[in-house]
Order: C-alpha cells, then sequence, then structure tokens
C-alpha cells in the first residue's frame, strides 16, 4: 500500500524530502520513504520464523518492529512540523503511517498467526478507517476507530484475527475505537444514529477484503445517503447547535476549545460533511470544491483547515495527550512554535490569538453561505411530505430590492448590494425596523460585496446617517452591532472599531476579545436604559436624566479602541475623535465621546484603589469630571464595561464603592464646593444622616460604633451597618461573618485591640485557611479597637465557607486566637496553578505623599498569590507604619493593592531615605514566590508578559 502526500513526490529515496530553495517548509513526503513496507514485512516474517513455538517472544518481536516504524514516522511527522510543515500535512502523515502500520500487523496476523488457507464466506474480512483516521488526517493524539467488517456472521478465524490485532494496537499505546458489523448492521445503524451515520460517511478501506469493503459503500450510499439529505442536513445543524450551547455559544472566549468551540474544527468538519453527504468525494479537497463557494471562499476554507490543525497538531505534541484547549499556559508556546513574535506594541501571543478568532470569524462566514445555499437548494428540491406542501414565495418590502423570505429580511439577487453599496447598511436597519432575523443569502451577498463599501463611499453624506442609525438607533443596539460584526461590516464603517476585531489582551481579567467584550458592554448599556440591569439600580436610577444618551453609546463603542496602540485612554481618545469626525457628529458631541473614552477607567479606580472618603480624593476627581451630566455619563459606562469583562466580575462591594464614589461627587458638584473644605463638610452631614438612621432603624448603638470616624460611616450602606452593630454590641473579641444577599463572597467582621503587626497576622491566617482576600476596609478606634471588614472568597471564587461551614468554623476560632495574641510565624506553601505561571508579572511599587494630605499612599502591583497580603502587611508593620485604610483588588493573574500609611507619631512618611527603603521591601515581596514556568514532562513551556489592560 503506497500513500504520498498530495502532489508528485520526487525520486530520490530521502528521509524527508528536498525543501524548495524558495520556501522555507519542507518539501512533499513519500510514505515508502518514512515506512517501508516491504522491509518491515520481512522483519516480521523474520520474527515469526526465528520464534517457531515460541508464540509469545513471536509477539513481542513482532510489537517492537511494529512500534518501532510507528515511532519513527511520528517523529518524522514532528520534525517536519516545527520546521514549518503545515498540520493538515502532517495529519495526513500521521494517518499514512497508521495506515502502514496496521496493514503490516494484520498481514503479520493472517500470515503467521492466524492463517487461513482457503477462507470461507464466514472468514471473509476487511478493515476501515473510520471517524477522523477515515478521512485521512490523525492529530497525534487522536483515537484510531476502526470498523472490522465481515461478510455476514462472526467465525472463530475472524474473531481471533480481530482480538490479536486489538490487543497488539493496545499495547503499542494506541487508543482504538472499533466495531465489528457486517454491511447490513451499517446501515441499520446508519439509519438509527446520525453519529455512526457521519462516522460511516468518512469510512476508508486500509486492508483486507476490498471487495467485502465496496459492498458496503455501495449498499451505504444506496440505503443510507442517497435521497436523506434534508434529514442528515437538520440533524447535523441540531447537532452543532446543541454543542455550541455546551461551549458556552461564544465564538470569542479567550481559552477557546480548538475542536468543539464555535467556530473550531468540528464547525469545519460540520461543513465537509453536509456537503459530502450531498455531492461525495474523496480527500478533503475533492470534497469542497463541490461546495457553493467562489474561488477565495474555497481558499479561505482551505487556510483555515490548516490552520487549526496546524495548532491542534501543536498542543498535542506539546501535551502528549488529546488536549483540544488553547488554555493560557499553552498559548505562548504554540504561539512561539508557529513564529509569532512580539511586534509593535502587540505580543506574539496575542497576534497568535487573534489570527486564531479571525480563523472562527471566517468559518462563521463559510457556514452561512452554506447554509444559504441547501435552503435554497430545499426549497428547489423538497424531499419527503414536504414535496406536497405549497412553497410561499417571498414577500416584498417597501424598500426596493428586499423581501421577507421564510420570516427572514433578504434581497431580491446580489446585484442589490452590487448595485448600491449603501443597501448593506439599510439591511440592518430593515431587519431591525421588521423585528426579523436576517436571511443568509443577504448576508452571504453582503460579504462578497464588503470591498465595495470603500472610504468613498463611507463619506457620503447619506452613509454617515445610516452609519449612526445602524449602529446606535433602535432600543437595542447590541443585537444589530453584533449582527454587522459577525457579518464583518462594522469594522469596515469604523476602521478603528475593525483594529480591535478578534484582538486578545493576555491576562486573565479579561474573559472575551476586544470586540465582544465591548458589544457586550452595549448590551450592558441598553439593560441599564431599559430597565432590565437589577444588579446596577443606580444606572437604571439615572439613566433618565443623561442629556447626552448617542454620545454614551458611541464611547462605549468606542472606549477600547486605543488598546495595542501605547496608553490605552491617550490612544482612544484620538481613535474615538477620529471616528466621531468621519460619522458628522458635531463637535462638542465628539468632545464628550473622547473625554468620556479617555477617561473611562478613572471611576473604577478612584472608587477601587483609593479611600473615597478621604476628602482630597473626592476633590480631585470632581475637579476632573466638571459637570453632573459627565458623572452620570462616566457612571454607566464604567458600570457597563465592568460588567461585560466577564462572568461574576461586577460584584455588590464594587457597586457600592462606585455609588459612594458618585454620591460623594455629586454632592460636590452640585453644592458648588470641590474643594477640600467643603468636600469634608458634605461627607460629615453624610455620616450624620446615616447615624440618624440607623438610631431610627435598631434604638441604640454600640459605643464603639459610634467611636468610629466619617469615613467608617460613608464607607457602607444602611444593612451593613445594622449588622455591624448587631455585632459590636458584644464584648471582647469579636469574630462574626454573613452570606450577603447578592452572593457571591463572604462578608467577615472582626474586632478586637489593635497591636503592631495586628493586620498582618490576621490577613496570614487568612491565607493559612485557604481564603483570598477580595476587599479589605480597616478602621480604628479612638479608643484603640480595630474594625476590619474582608470580602472573601475561596480558591474557586466562591464565598468561601457557604459548601463546608466546617471551615468558616476553624477560620472563626484561628482568627479569636491572633485577637487574643498568637502571631503568624509563616505561611502555609501553596502552589500557583499552571494557567496563572504563564504569565510574566512585573511588581511595582509607588509611594504617593500628593493623593491624601494626610497619609502616605502606597501603591503596589504584581503576580496574585495567597499569602501576599500577609507579606506586604508584615513589611509595613516591621517599619512600624500604622495602616488606615487598605484597598484590596484582585484582577485576574493580577493584584493592585492601596495602602494608606502614617508613621507611629501619625505623621506622612518624611525622608527619601525611608521611602527608599520601604520601597525595596514591598518589591522583595512582591517578587518573593515566584513559580516556575509551566512545564510538560519533556520541556518548560515558554511564558508571556501579562498585559496590564482594564
Amino acid at each position: 500500500m503506497s500513500i504520498d502526500s498530495p502532489a508528485t513526490a520526487p525520486k530520490g529515496p530521502t528521509l524527508v524530502e528536498a525543501r524548495s530553495h524558495l520556501l522555507r517548509r519542507p518539501g512533499k513526503w513519500r510514505i515508502s520513504n518514512i515506512i517501508d513496507g516491504r522491509a518491515l514485512r520481512v522483519k516480521l516474517t523474520a520474527a515469526a520464523l526465528d520464534n517457531l513455538g515460541n508464540p509469545q517472544a513471536m509477539r513481542k518481536a513482532a510489537l517492537n518492529h511494529l512500534h518501532g516504524a510507528m515511532f519513527r514516522g511520528r517523529m518524522i511527522a514532528q520534525e517536519r512540523l516545527q520546521q514549518g510543515a503545515d498540520g493538515l500535512d502532517t495529519a495526513r502523515l500521521l494517518s499514512a503511517v497508521q495506515d502502514e502500520v496496521i496493514h503490516a500487523l494484520y498481514d503479520f496476523t493472517t500470515t503467521h498467526v492466524h492463517r487461513a488457507r482457503n477462507p470461507t464466506e464466514a472468514e471473509r474480512l476487511a478493515i476501515l478507517a473510520t471517524g477522523g483516521y477515515g478521512r485521512g488526517v490523525m492529530a497525534p493524539s487522536s483515537d484510531t476507530d476502526l470498523l472490522f467488517l465481515r461478510a455476514y456472521k462472526a467465525s472463530p478465524h475472524t474473531e481471533s484475527v480481530i482480538e490479536y490485532m486489538l490487543y497488539a494496537l493496545w499495547d503499542m499505546g494506541l487508543k482504538v475505537g472499533n466495531a465489528f458489523r457486517t454491511p447490513t448492521e451499517c446501515v441499520k445503524l446508519a439509519a438509527e444514529d446520525v453519529t455512526i451515520k457521519t462516522s460511516l460517511l468518512d469510512a476508508r478501506f486500509i486492508c483486507g477484503d476490498q471487495a467485502l469493503s465496496d459492498e458496503m459503500q455501495v449498499k451505504f450510499q444506496k440505503d443510507a445517503v442517497e435521497g436523506k439529505d434534508a434529514d442528515f442536513i437538520a440533524d447535523k445543524l441540531a447537532e452543532r447547535d446543541a454543542r455550541h450551547a455546551r461551549q458556552g455559544d461564544a465564538r470569542y472566549v479567550v481559552e477557546p476549545n480548538l475542536k468543539e468551540g464555535k467556530g473550531g474544527l468540528r464547525d469545519l468538519q460540520t461543513l465537509y460533511w453536509l456537503i459530502k453527504h450531498m455531492h461525495g468525494g474523496k480527500t478533503l479537497e475533492d470534497v469542497m470544491k463541490k461546495a457553493p463557494f467562489t474561488e477565495s471562499e474555497y481558499g479561505t476554507y482551505i487556510r483555515s483547515a490548516r490552520f487549526l490543525w496546524t495548532v491542534r497538531c501543536h498542543l498535542h505534541f506539546v501535551t502528549g495527550r488529546a488536549e483540544e484547549r488553547l488554555s493560557f499556559d499553552l498559548q505562548p508556546e504554540i504561539a512561539a512554535r508557529m513564529g509569532y513574535r512580539d511586534r509593535r506594541g502587540q505580543q506574539g501571543v496575542e497576534r497568535f490569538m487573534k489570527r486564531y478568532f479571525l480563523v472562527t470569524k471566517d468559518i462563521g462566514a463559510l457556514t452561512r453561505i452554506v447554509a444559504a445555499k441547501l435552503e435554497a437548494d430545499q426549497k428547489k428540491r423538497p424531499e419527503g411530505f414536504r414535496r406536497l406542501l405549497p412553497q410561499r414565495s417571498p414577500q416584498p418590502l417597501k424598500d426596493e430590492g428586499f423581501v421577507i423570505d421564510a420570516g427572514r429580511v433578504s434581497i431580491t439577487s446580489e446585484k442589490v448590494m452590487k448595485s448600491d453599496p449603501l443597501n448593506m447598511l439599510r439591511l440592518f436597519i430593515i431587519a431591525r425596523r421588521e423585528g426579523k432575523d436576517i436571511h443568509p443569502d443577504a448576508l452571504t451577498a453582503l460579504t462578497r460585496n464588503l470591498r465595495s463599501l470603500n472610504e468613498r463611499v463611507r463619506n457620503m453624506p447619506e452613509a454617515r446617517e445610516l452609519m449612526l442609525d445602524a449602529i446606535l438607533g433602535g432600543k437595542d443596539p447590541g443585537l444589530i452591532l453584533r449582527r454587522m460584526n459577525e457579518a464583518g461590516i462594522l469594522g469596515k464603517v469604523i476602521p478603528e472599531f475593525g483594529g480591535i476585531v478578534a484582538q486578545t489582551q493576555f491576562n486573565m481579567y479579561h474573559h472575551y476579545t476586544v470586540d465582544e467584550h465591548t458589544i457586550r458592554a452595549v448590551e450592558a448599556i441598553a439593560e441599564m436604559e431599559n430597565g432590565n440591569a437589577e444588579r446596577v439600580p443606580l444606572a437604571t436610577e439615572i439613566f433618565p436624566l443623561i442629556e447626552n444618551r448617542r454620545a454614551l453609546y458611541m464611547a462605549m463603542l468606542l472606549h477600547d479602541t486605543g488598546k495595542g496602540r501605547g496608553d490605552q485612554q491617550v490612544e482612544g481618545m484620538k481613535t474615538s475623535s477620529r471616528a466621531c469626525q468621519r460619522l458628522g457628529m458635531p463637535e462638542d458631541e465628539t468632545e464628550l465621546v473622547a473625554w468620556l473614552v479617555g477617561h473611562h477607567l478613572e471611576l473604577s479606580e478612584t472608587a477601587q484603589k483609593r479611600d473615597i472618603s478621604d476628602p482630597r480624593t473626592v476633590t480631585q476627581f470632581a475637579n476632573m469630571v466638571g459637570s453632573l451630566e459627565r458623572l452620570r455619563l462616566l457612571y454607566i459606562l464604567t458600570a457597563a464595561d465592568i460588567r461585560a469583562v466577564g462572568p461574576g466580575v461586577w460584584n455588590a462591594w464594587k457597586g457600592q464603592l462606585m455609588a459612594d464614589l458618585y454620591h460623594n461627587t455629586a454632592a460636590a458638584l452640585r453644592g458648588g464646593r470641590a474643594d477640600e473644605k467643603g468636600v469634608q463638610a458634605e461627607l460629615e452631614a453624610k455620616a450624620e444622616t446615616r447615624r440618624e438612621a440607623l438610631i431610627e432603624q435598631i434604638g441604640t448603638i454600640p459605643p464603639l460604633q459610634l467611636e468610629m470616624e466619617t469615613a467608617y460611616w460613608t464607607g457602607f450602606d444602611l444593612e451593613d451597618l445594622a449588622w455591624h452593630a448587631d455585632a459590636l454590641a458584644m464584648s471582647g473579641n469579636i469574630v462574626c461573618h454573613r452570606f450577603p444577599p447578592e452572593g457571591g463572597a463572604l462578608a467577615l467582621l472582626v474586632s478586637g485591640s489593635d497591636r503592631p503587626g495586628l493586620f498582618a497576622d490576621l490577613a496570614g491566617t487568612l491565607a493559612n485557611l485557604g481564603a483570598n482576600v477580595v476587599s479589605a476596609q480597616v478602621f480604628t478606634s479612638k479608643s484603640g479597637r480595630i474594625v476590619d471588614i474582608f470580602i472573601l472568597q475561596d480558591a474557586a471564587q466562591k464565598p468561601y465557607g457557604q459548601s463546608d461551614p466546617s471551615r468558616l468554623t476553624r477560620l472563626e476560632k484561628a482568627l479569636h486566637d491572633v485577637l487574643s495574641g498568637t502571631q503568624v510565624k509563616e505561611l502555609a506553601k501553596s502552589r500557583t496553578g499552571r494557567r496563572q505561571a504563564a504569565f510574566l508579572v512585573q511588581p511595582s511599587a509607588q509611594i504617593r505623599d500628593d493623593v491624601s494630605a494626610d497619609y502616605t499612599v502606597i501603591d503596589i502591583a504584581g503576580r496574585d498569590r495567597p499569602g501576599l497580603l500577609f507579606d506586604v502587611a508584615r513589611v509595613l508593620a516591621d517599619l512600624e507604619l500604622s495602616i488606615h485604610s487598605a484597598h484590596v483588588g484582585s484582577y485576574g493573574e493580577r493584584m493592585f493593592d492601596a495602602f494608606y500609611v502614617q508613621s507611629e507619631q501619625g505623621h506622612k512618611l518624611s525622608g527619601d531615605a525611608q521611602k527608599e527603603t520601604l520601597r525595596e521591601r514591598l518589591l522583595g515581596a512582591l517578587g518573593r514566590h515566584e513559580p516556575d514556568a509551566p512545564e510538560t514532562p519533556a520541556r518548560k513551556l515558554k511564558r508571556s508578559r501579562a498585559v496590564d489592560s482594564f
């Protein structure tokens, strides 16, 4: 059996064919140069003759030869892949190697082990490859799916042959899926199970009785395939939809499943199966040339297949297993192996992932083309009872060239898009007006004519009006934006947005690509506008008060267009101004959009990293914002931005911090006094109002709570203050907890007599018992007692102790011991996960005196890990610094914490030497316990720098 790669192979008997001088990649391969089938059979015959009478020795010697041939073939395939051969070529080589080994094993088994000199009808046997192996492509760790085909009933001889071969293959380390059937059974099972039918559609003869194999193939085509296209298409599309639903139905998750994810290999294979079922064909190229593609679209399909197979083969070789998920720890390694290097502000790993998501987007477009063709064919040639039903003609709309076809907006012909490129924009506006989906025919015509939507067309006044209407009209802009982005037109009409399509940021904070995140953020704003954002009540409350709705939506659409260009806020102001000017928006509206984009991180960073009860914080923020309208717009923009980062990122305590900053700033702007004294007066008045409301609710406030400063009273809502009052009414040391109704984390209150290093010991105890500090608020009464509030999660980012109350019991006892004087000497050892270890995180420490009038503010950033808060707090305690407030935040693999501190004498830090010592000690703590790179059994994997992006 001779198999060559799909090209004319050169004549020289070399191991790896010589490369062309013009190409960096290896040349074509010839299977006879990799595994010499004749020489292998000679060795197997010698093994049999040398061990006559000793079947175990014979088997061992034969398997050594077979395994050696297979190992050699795999090593050559891996070497070629590393030299630049594409994955489709590699998968075909691995399949050819497997063919040679299985054929040689079959010949050895039927000649030297279980020989039938005059085989009866019952002893006829054919071996076929099915599944991916049947298509002639195998990933390095894929299963070997085999069909053992018998004539009509099992015989002892065929069963012995199959058993011997299967055990031999298993002993060589192969994962073998197998079935033993007759042709009739194959057809019967194919009719009952679409998975079996799909597997048989890929069936390919390897060795044995070819006439029997041909008989099955003819019977299968006649009884299971012909005239059954409609049912097969419906089954495969339903199977695809169910698979997408299991994967979350999102194409742009940043750790995608290469095989099962939306736009992945399985979607490519589904297109192949549909076309093959209808039109037949042998190889991938043969089949797909019969698809309803233009030459360019056919090329896109083949390039997509090569790219995804290249990624998959690298994944399997790197991990040594059938790994299909592109997790963070593997992305830098695969990117480097495929030649992606850092360039112009983008890391190689980000360039690689952008290419991946653009490929999945292309596959989505190809799927729409095939879906349109299938639907058209079904109308022309309905099968079964459908041919008896009347076919309804498309209903014309008032818009020339547009119709309603099968309940969706479509066009009369592709000329509608060719003759007037603005019809591409009108399509989405009409679909919104009619409340209908868009027909695949219309989307296919749009995709094929996108180039005509050039700069000249975009600058036409009517085009500008249509673009603004399409993008921002209606009550649900997110839906139309998503449709436009999937079709590829959104990045065409707004090139600044086109720059972030499929863009990723190499960090664990963001769950989606930049364009997907942006569209989800627009959808979040629409929820707030329509009163459906229960978790952000303030946004729903203030939305009717805003005056610049269009500027808000436009700023959200453009807020991340500066990413990958430098400082994202500075660069975003430039890109958003350019986009608004092109769209013909008024100058004042353009300036407002640019301001919102240029400051879209300020509210969240101030709320989470600063003491928002400090008058200077509020004063500086109010002066930056300047007006209530900008404050309202910025709050809604920020809340939507955070909610769109990923599941669970928006939570109650972030919402509370941002709402408090909003109210404090609004009070300063309304009062007309945005100076520190005016803000201080407003905060004190707010604190007094809270105290009065609490007295009215519970009657008596505990004396310790009355000693708390203004910052305490303005930092919690009435529900939290009532819980604190109930806890602080007890005497002695206090440790109590509650699970807030909004969920997400555990709230823990700790109170006792203050002492040097107490906060560090509390942090160390929490770390040793597996509690992750998401937020910490630290207060000290006038009488020297602490009231510290910790927000805690477990390692799975669930509320700490909710599923295991015994953990809470142990934690509370340990914290009581700390309050009684027990000190934490060292932390329990912890291990950084593989995904986190893939990131190179640069630590930083800044010491600032300009942020607060009374305190020195320490900003630190670095790798998030268990016990880091303890290490940092220990540094501060050793240098005799008192912590006034701590603002702790985790963002994926990174942390950003801020501490407001004073010396023992109650002053800011003084002297450069003291600050430099503090900075060096903090950097030492941040850099401690740095993990090694993730590794496989063979090697350490490459890592990449974590991108500081929010």
